[in-house]
């Protein structure tokens, strides 16, 4: 297991529809995951059935969703979802990036 994450040591995977993503760490109970959006980009709203996320936007803007309730979150700012509450996030700016931190299980 890495104890240090170098980004510019590990590529990109490309996702479609304006979406790249770098897996950060991984451990049986957590994983972080960079996820780079085009502006306009839509990370689509889903049901977290089995985990439970924490969002925290490190660069650019987004509009993010949440069990319904929508709002405009911008670098420095974060979001939490529990389980079975569905969420999504829009891009409002270029390459902007979302640091994702998830239970896999």
């Amino acid at each position: 297991m890495n104890l240090f994450y170098e980004a510019d040591n590990h590529p990109w995977e490309y996702l479609g529809n304006g979406l790249k993503r770098k897996v950060v760490s991984l451990t049986k109970d957590l994983m972080a995951v960079h996820l780079c959006f085009d502006k306009g980009a839509v990370g689509a709203v889903y049901d977290l059935t089995v985990q439970e996320q924490i969002g925290y936007v490190v660069k650019g803007s987004f509009e993010v969703e949440v069990d319904g309730n929508k709002q405009i979150l911008n670098a420095g700012d974060a979001f939490m979802a529990h389980r079975h509450l569905e969420k999504g996030a829009k891009s409002l700016e270029h390459d902007s990036v979302l640091l994702d931190l998830v239970n896999p299980h």
